[in-house]
């Protein structure tokens, strides 16, 4: 087998991430707080959870803590990058790792918090390292792309990865072609790879926290969200980041709102219909990430009510730990490059 063919796990005298806290949810859903309430009353250290809040000069439309929020508990993996970095989640895992054991050096409790689907996951059941992204390959099957479309691509996945085919979306063509890539590259299906990173825990083995609003009341929330971003001056933000960076990298252009905006620095949509093209992504991306939480074993739901403060929703969540006294680690795969 080869080197890049091996699940990453941890190694047994390293402290396992399933012995951390995990507080996610959807965007909107009042994380950043609940999570430094939560955090001070468990004495630990946040580890953002948040693949865009990495990114350096992107605040306003990542809804980043404020600085008052960082000095009230000590917060790491934010504002590491360039925009115009690119960031797996090999590397996500390389630098949580080593900020879990810093952290665990002082005698703190780890609580990592944010709302990444696929962090969450890999952090839970570790991941498969693919081989590494082919961009050549990548431009040959967008081009193809412009000619035959991507039902002619899917047909292909179909043909050489049936269960992938299955389990994606006929649209999904991010993982359609790292499918056929991982398969050129490897000659083996990536579902044949992947097997192990399906296989979850009980929720009642590990902390892993998800906040749930009503869909009307999330929505509420992120539409005024999103209402108090632009009153912010996110326009302003992505103005700046166009004439310092012209382009961001390709994963930094997976943040919700930064295409629309820049949409209409170009002048293809006004104001307002920018406004309501961000809402309507960030209620999608929103029932993406609540789709994705309920899928994982792990998670225990909070229901949330409307009037309870931050300081209530974390006595709830400690009174909805009864956590064994080992969750030992055990290696599940997912493919690690974007």
């Amino acid at each position: 087998m080869n080197s890049s063919d091996l699940p990453v796990t941890e190694s047994a005298s390293e402290p396992s991430f399933l012995d951390c806290w995990f507080l996610t949810g959807a965007t909107a859903s009042g994380k950043t707080g609940v999570g430094i309430e939560l955090a001070q009353q468990l004495d630990a250290e946040i580890i953002s959870l948040d693949s865009m809040a990495l990114y350096r000069e992107m605040d306003i439309g990542t809804a980043k803590p404020t600085a008052q929020e960082r000095a009230s508990v000590p917060h790491h993996l934010l504002d590491i990058l360039s925009p115009r970095d690119e960031f797996s989640v090999s590397n996500y895992l390389e630098a949580a790792r080593r900020t879990m054991i810093e952290i665990r050096g002082r005698g703190r409790e780890v609580l990592f918090v944010g709302g990444t689907p696929l962090y969450l996951k890999a952090l839970l059941r570790g991941i498969f390292q693919g081989p590494p992204a082919d961009w050549e390959f990548r431009r040959a099957v967008e081009e193809e792309l412009q000619q035959a479309g991507l039902p002619a691509l899917y047909a292909r996945l179909q043909q050489v990865d049936p269960l992938s085919a299955a389990k994606l979306h006929p649209h999904d063509k991010r993982r359609i072609i790292r499918a056929l890539e991982v398969y050129r590259a490897t000659g083996r299906p990536i579902s044949h790879l992947q097997t192990q990173f399906d296989e979850g825990r009980p929720a009642e083995s590990c902390r892993v926290f998800a906040l749930l609003w009503s869909r009307d009341v999330l929505h509420r929330r992120i539409n005024q969200r999103v209402d108090a971003m632009f009153a912010a001056g996110f326009v302003e933000e992505v103005r700046g980041l166009m004439q310092r960076h012209g382009a961001l990298s390709r994963t930094a252009l997976q943040a919700v709102g930064y295409r629309e905006v820049m949409a209409h620095l170009q002048a293809q949509a006004d104001l307002p219909a920018t406004i309501e093209a961000v809402k309507a992504r960030t209620r999608q991306f929103a029932r993406h990430q609540e789709t994705w939480f309920r899928s994982l074993s792990e998670c225990r739901l909070v229901p949330l009510q409307q009037g309870a403060t931050d300081q209530e929703v974390a006595r709830q969540i400690l009174q909805l730990d009864h956590v064994p006294d080992s969750c030992s680690p055990q290696p599940e795969n997912q493919d690690g490059r974007d």
